[in-house]
């Protein structure tokens, strides 16, 4: 069915493309004769000023509006600060071409009169750096729709299944709410809470670095960001909504957003309640509670292929898929941001989260090694519970024109509670059971997390002449309290029994300082010298205690215990050279780092000392050809060194079958990095494309060794290896279709990853191969009904260098639908549809899972303020998550237990439409896209 829909499609596309078109073409200069580039330009179907299509002038002033139908049209230039110019176009038979030749237009204060009229707001502005989207002109056909179904409608605009955000084919980093944070970094926080019809405009651009901002020396770092301006009735009350649900099952959804934003001041709460699996957890939360941010902290992050990378911290992450298991979720937070004057700032926020997460899951893998393939089953049930309490601040305040201060902190804690029961076997090339366990563990604990900094920016007064100076602090502390009863029987020549009875408590404190200085000098002509300097350290006193119990007694095991200090001190320093240009910006430079390790394994009365040195050297390369199109290169260099923990022999026997050690011959690894990024967007089509590479080679690369003893236990170390190397490519193409109110987007990526997989001490290369596509389709009709259609594939094989392994291949595609309908003025019908299919050539697997949901709403109370929903979720009772990988040495299936079929009816009160009754209506008239 999607195929003969997209050949119906493109038939039809085709069919339109030899029908006639129109050109209207012309310049646009002032009363001086001046070209005026980046107006708006509209072209109005004459019955009823409908928007037919637009487009912007050229810095020369000239401009091309083409692919109209042949037929009588408005042609409407605006430009700020000019008064709005109106022709009408009356094509001949035949003609092809309207050449308006030089349009002239005269400023508004040459005017008697001024009369604004809404309207002719321009659906997108350009504004130097900016692309400015005006909101009422994308309206969305849902009732009581929130910001991200906004953003589904941008041009050059995608949100994904899990609510990441791409404009303009790169990652959205951060959403602000009138140029304000709104919760911290976090850009799902405020599109997936805020309503779409408190937002005026949406500004997308790549918002520059701090350093860059406050020293006017464009650097060439970039985060992509979006701004939302809301509606000036929404700054005069409270907007927000509410909705409770109750369903089959005992399923309950309970969601609330109430907001108040003045005029210095933005106050935002939010709440919710639901064990229908909407966990609201994004990659900063999972960093937070687990720790990684301090340990990326430490050092450099080369790309490396890793054996074994299980998540034990029993917080599960919301990217879009399945594979979660049942979870309850609870939260609320409140966001406040206050301008006190001129000179002082307070943006904060807190935020409470409570998960109970039950997860069944079966793994399938086979290992692949020279001698034969070695096949690995188990079964788990894990039941997690998770408390984690942020608190966030960020103080703004400008000491006088030449002296700012800024002072940033963040304190979490984070509690949770893990049990999981488990039994696996490892079956040998032939099928004979080698070895069978059975596995209970529990672990509990706490961590409190607090970072710090303070940073002084100073001006001279020769411009481009700065100092800045910024303080660090971070305090770590963990406490964890851990159990195991496992039992593993071997079979073979060494039959028996090995039974592990353990308790276990780790305490680990980690506390960190340092401070760095960086100083920019103004060489003329628009080129600048910057010399930095940072000192790092980093204080960790780890505290493990190990017990064997036997008969009721505990005794310490020495050689599972570990107790140990360490500090790593950084010192680099470096200079880079910047030139700036109107066009493009160029930076090199390069560091110089020094690293040292003092670490004192307690228990065994060792000392690990280590010094490494590295020069890493930096380059970046911007050149705007224009406004909407840009190029970036940049090459970077960076250095991981191996922690404390990687670098003592000390063994983890948490789970018998896999066992781990470090390696203190440990070596840091070296990475260069390569990035490419191209964009366009054309504002006058909508069209968009970009490409993006990244190209990683690390030398002395850091890789898992494996060594499987004759009993089939797996003992895992951090060894060193020549090289890995990763090319990861992206493109996309998106454009619209304006005659059949539809837009395609195209994507295609591919992913090549070279790395060496070490086996009892031998060394063997891998490759692996992913290749991939997307395809979306939109179609919209008024405000009445919109579709939307996608299928994503991913083709992933992997290439083993002994020649007794055959290679590895398998499929992932997902195929996907929804569409929403407002019908009877009050009522709407929205349904989705995703098919699943996860296919292994190599072990002829393959598993479907089609999910479809629907519901229908009927809109009640004044401006549809209330919504009353009947909706079905997972109509087909699919409650089976899937997920396959291969990696440098196995093929791994996953099946994990999902929510079924539900039935849910909730309401959803819009408070902003009650308070603000005019809230639902643009003042003055409305421009209705057909597009």
């Amino acid at each position: 069915m999607l195929k003969k829909l997209l050949l119906l499609l493109f038939v039809c596309a085709g069919t339109t493309a030899v029908a006639q078109k129109l050109t209207i073409q012309g310049q646009l200069v002032d009363s001086a004769h001046v070209a005026l580039p980046a107006a708006t330009l509209m072209v109005l179907s004459p019955k009823d000023s409908s928007l037919v299509n637009f487009g912007t002038t050229q810095t020369d002033g000239s401009f091309q509006i083409k692919n109209l139908n042949a037929e009588p049209y408005l042609f409407k230039v605006t430009f700020v600060g000019y008064a709005p110019l109106t022709k009408r176009i009356d094509p001949q038979p035949g003609q092809a071409v309207v050449d308006l030749g030089v349009l002239s237009m005269q400023p508004k204060s040459s005017l008697l009169a001024e009369v604004t009229v809404e309207a002719d707001r321009a659906p997108v502005t350009l504004k130097k750096d900016t692309i400015e989207f005006n909101a009422e002109s994308f309206k969305t056909v849902k009732q009581n729709a929130v910001v991200e179904d906004l953003l589904k409608k941008l041009p050059g605009v995608e949100v994904d299944a899990d609510g990441t955000i791409r404009a303009q084919g790169e990652q959205v980093q951060r959403v602000m709410v009138d140029g304000k944070p709104f919760f911290g970094t976090d850009p799902k926080l405020a599109t997936r809470n805020l309503p779409a019809d408190a937002i005026k405009k949406v500004q997308v651009f790549d918002k520059k670095s701090d350093q860059a901002a406050f020293s006017g020396i464009d650097d060439g770092q970039r985060e992509k960001t979006i701004n939302l301006e809301l509606k000036e009735e929404k700054r005069k009350g409270f907007f927000g909504n509410a909705t409770a649900g109750f369903g089959s099952n005992n399923r309950y959804a309970a969601r609330a957003s109430l907001n108040r934003f003045t005029k210095g001041e933005q106050i935002s709460f939010l709440g919710m309640a639901n064990n229908v699996n909407d966990q609201g957890f994004s990659i900063d939360d999972y960093m937070t509670f687990t720790g990684g941010s301090q340990q990326m902290a430490r050092g450099g992050g080369p790309v490396r292929i890793q054996v074994n990378s299980n998540n034990q911290s029993g917080v599960p992450l919301s990217f879009g898929g399945r594979n979660t298991g049942i979870m309850s979720n609870y939260g609320g937070g409140l966001n406040y941001n206050k301008t006190f004057n001129t000179k002082t700032e307070l943006n904060s926020s807190y935020f409470f989260n409570a998960l109970d997460h039950n997860l069944d899951q079966y793994t399938d893998r086979i290992n692949y090694f020279p001698t034969g393939n070695l096949t690995f089953n188990q079964t788990s049930r894990q039941h997690n519970t998770n408390q984690n309490h942020r608190l966030n601040t960020v103080l703004d305040h400008k000491i006088d024109s030449l002296n700012s201060l800024r002072w940033t902190t963040s304190l979490a804690y984070n509690q949770t509670d893990t049990k999981e029961n488990s039994s696996s076997k490892n079956l040998d090339a032939d099928g004979t059971t080698a070895n069978e366990g059975v596995r209970q563990t529990a672990s509990f604990g706490n961590t409190t997390t607090l970072n710090s900094t303070l940073l002084w920016r100073h001006k001279f007064a020769k411009k481009g002449r700065t100092l800045s100076t910024n303080l660090t602090l971070g305090v770590t502390d963990t406490d964890r309290d851990g159990q195991q009863d496992a039992t593993t029987t071997f079979y073979g020549e060494n039959t028996g029994t090995n039974h592990i009875l353990q308790t276990n408590r780790q305490d680990t404190r980690n506390n960190s300082y340092g401070v760095n200085f960086s100083y920019t000098e103004p060489l003329g002509h628009r080129l600048y010298l910057e010399a930095n300097y940072a000192f790092r350290s980093n204080l960790n006193d780890v505290n493990r205690l190990v017990y064997d119990l036997n008969n009721g007694e505990a005794t310490l095991n020495t050689a599972l215990s570990n107790q140990y200090t360490s500090d790593y001190q950084y010192h680099r320093g470096g200079l880079n050279f910047r030139m700036n240009r109107s066009k493009y910006n160029l930076t090199v430079g390069s560091t110089l780092q020094q690293t040292y390790l003092d670490g004192d394994l307690k228990l065994t009365n060792t000392k690990i000392e280590k010094s490494y040195q590295n020069i890493l050297p930096v380059a970046r390369f911007n050149y705007d050809f224009t406004t909407s199109k840009h190029l970036r290169l940049d090459y970077e260099a960076s250095v991981q060194e191996p922690s404390l923990q990687q670098l003592q022999p000390v063994v983890d026997n948490s789970d018998p079958l896999n066992m781990s050690t470090g390696n203190p011959d440990l070596s840091p690894a070296y990475a260069h990095d390569w990035r490419f990024n191209f964009t366009t967007f054309n504002p006058a089509n909508f069209s968009s494309f970009f490409v993006f590479v990244d190209a990683t080679l690390t030398r002395n690369a850091i890789t898992t060794s494996q060594t499987i003893t004759d009993q089939q236990v797996r003992i895992s170390k951090p060894v060193n290896v020549d090289r890995n190397m990763r090319v990861t490519g992206n493109a996309t193409y998106s454009f619209p279709f304006t005659k059949l109110n539809s837009r395609f987007g195209l994507t295609a990526t591919a992913t090549r990853q070279n790395g060496v997989n070490v086996l009892n001490d031998t060394e063997s290369n891998i490759a692996q191969n992913t290749v991939g596509g997307t395809f979306r389709y939109n179609f919209r009709y008024k405000e009445i009904f919109d579709l939307d259609l996608s299928a994503n594939l991913s083709r992933q094989s992997t290439d083993y260098e002994f020649n007794t392994q055959a290679d590895q291949l398998f499929f992932n595609k997902t195929y996907s639908a929804e569409s929403n309908l407002s019908f009877l003025k009050h009522y709407s019908f929205n349904t989705s549809f995703d098919y699943l299919v996860y296919q292994s050539i190599t072990t002829d697997y393959e598993q479907s899972i089609p999910l479809f949901n629907l519901s229908v709403s009927r809109f009640i109370l004044k401006n549809k303020s209330g919504e009353l929903k009947f909706a079905v979720n997972n109509l087909l009772d699919k409650n089976l998550g899937v997920s396959q990988q291969a990696d440098v040495n196995y093929f791994q299936r996953q099946t994990t237990n999902s929510l079924g079929r539900y039935f849910l009816v909730s309401f959803t009160y819009a408070l902003n439409k009650h308070l603000n009754p005019m809230g639902a209506r643009p003042r003055g008239g409305m421009i209705r896209i057909q597009r």
